[in-house]
């Protein structure tokens, strides 16, 4: 049997998990609701006496409460009733709706028994948690029906998410709901005196309303609606191209952009002007030495530049070993005709755009992990003919006793990878995720299979 309690712990996990797209799905619907003149308290008597606007076809939520078997109530006569008497108080004092269904049982008679809770809205399911998750549900709608009323923008068209066939609904769709959108013929022009004539569909706002939901939840009061202000100017005043210090926004310097960079730039999108602000980052180093002292640049061995300047550099290189552990790159001693490069994780590909590193050979040699085998997958689809080093079964399995737990492995799909590669990827998951970092192989092992490779 399934109590109230337990009700609640359930509702409100769903609660925060489709808080989002819930959010997304009423700000569309009150502005359907707006455009066909309904109001949002009006009652719809056909409806059994629910406001309208918490007709939207299945339930918010449902749930089946396992009620008590006969036998069950033999054991347990006194509990079984209190269960009962409990989901009767609830319905009488919450916002659901129970299903009740009457047993014919030879011990103790016909009995009526619940046997399905439904919460017709979001509102609904809020209510009934109550506590930190309602306030959140709360604070997180309203600032999304802040956003919809600020930029009303959706077409005729769309369709919102979470409707009929939709998995990610677990069945409960949005028919009338989306039916309504479509009446309503909610069409979103761009605005007095543009031309481009944008459009975000109801399934694209909701969307991107679900992506945000945690940002636009951890906002404070005062932050949230300095973030609607900057959206707001920045969508009538495209900057074009700029560094984030020449921000000519009153309270907005670099700091505070850096903080808010993809909040500003997702909810510009909602308000027409995707390309209302291009942000110009400083481009990150690479870090590379040349291993090759006929290769200095004067005193110059051990570089840090953008890599727009390092491809410029006029360097022949035989060997491009990309090494993903700064201090192994550090330790690396002199080798003819070898550039060693800082690998830096999952932005190893900019090294394709060197053109003298895509004409050499290139090795890479990275943690002996999933990561590290994505990273190399990655870099393969930009350089197909890398080599790895020290990244095979073999090694994985002579060092054993130096393996450590990965905590987030990766589970995509490396369909790049080599047969020794993936059988490697395979043992180390097949062993619990473990991993074995580069820095952990001993480094006289580790430079001997550098100079095989580059021999």
């Amino acid at each position: 049997m399934i109590d109230v309690a337990e009700a609640r712990r359930l509702a409100e996990k769903r609660l925060r998990t489709r808080m989002g797209q819930w959010a997304g799905e009423q700000a569309m619907l009150a502005e359907a609701d707006g455009a066909l003149g309904v109001r949002p308290a009006e009652v719809d008597h056909a409806h059994s006496g629910r406001p309208a606007e918490a007709e939207v076809g299945s339930p918010a939520f449902e749930l089946g409460l396992k009620p008590p078997t006969e036998n069950q109530v033999l054991r347990d006569l006194a509990g079984a009733e209190a269960w009962v008497r409990s989901w009767r108080a609830a319905a009488a004092d919450l916002p659901l709706d129970l299903d009740w269904q009457s047993r014919a049982w030879k011990s103790v008679g016909r009995q009526d028994v619940p046997v399905r809770v439904r919460f017709p809205t979001p509102d609904d399911v809020a209510a009934f948690v109550s506590g930190s998750a309602e306030r959140d549900w709360r604070r997180l709608s309203a600032r999304v029906r802040e956003i919809r009323q600020r930029w009303p923008r959706a077409t005729a068209h769309s369709t919102v998410p979470g409707g009929d066939g939709d998995p990610a609904s677990g069945g409960a769709g949005v028919t009338a709901g989306r039916d309504r959108v479509a009446a309503a013929g909610v069409v979103a022009d761009r605005g007095a005196g543009d031309p481009s004539g944008f459009t975000v569909s109801a399934g694209e706002f909701t969307a991107v309303v679900r992506s945000l939901a945690k940002r636009l939840l951890d906002l404070g009061d005062g932050e949230f609606a300095q973030v609607i202000d900057v959206v707001s100017w920045l969508a009538e005043n495209p900057l074009g191209t700029m560094r984030p210090r020449q921000l000519p926004i009153r309270g907005v310097d670099s700091k505070w952009f850096g903080t808010h960079r993809g909040l500003v730039r997702a909810l510009l999108s909602l308000a027409g002007a995707p390309g209302g602000l291009d942000i110009l980052d400083a481009e990150a180093n690479v870090r590379l030495r040349l291993l090759d002292p006929a290769m200095a640049l004067g005193p110059l061995r051990d570089l840090a530049a953008p890599v727009d300047q390092l491809a410029q550099l006029n360097l022949r290189p035989r060997t491009v070993l990309i090494v993903e552990n700064l201090e192994s790159v550090l330790a690396l001693p002199d080798r003819p005709g070898t550039v060693a490069i800082h690998g830096s994780g999952y932005t190893v590909g900019v090294v394709a755009r060197l053109g003298w590193a895509a004409s050499a050979r290139v090795i890479y040699w990275g943690d002996l992990d999933s990561h590290g085998f994505a990273i190399l997958n990655r870099l393969r689809a930009h350089l197909p003919a890398v080599e790895s080093l020290l990244m095979d079964e073999g090694t994985l399995l002579a060092y054993r006793d130096l393996w450590v737990r990965e905590p987030t492995p990766h589970r995509g799909r490396l369909s790049g990878l080599t047969g020794s590669e993936r059988r490697a990827l395979d043992r180390l998951r097949s062993e619990g995720d473990v991993r074995l970092e580069q820095e952990r192989i001993p480094w006289d092992t580790a430079l001997a299979a550098v100079d095989a490779a580059l021999r």
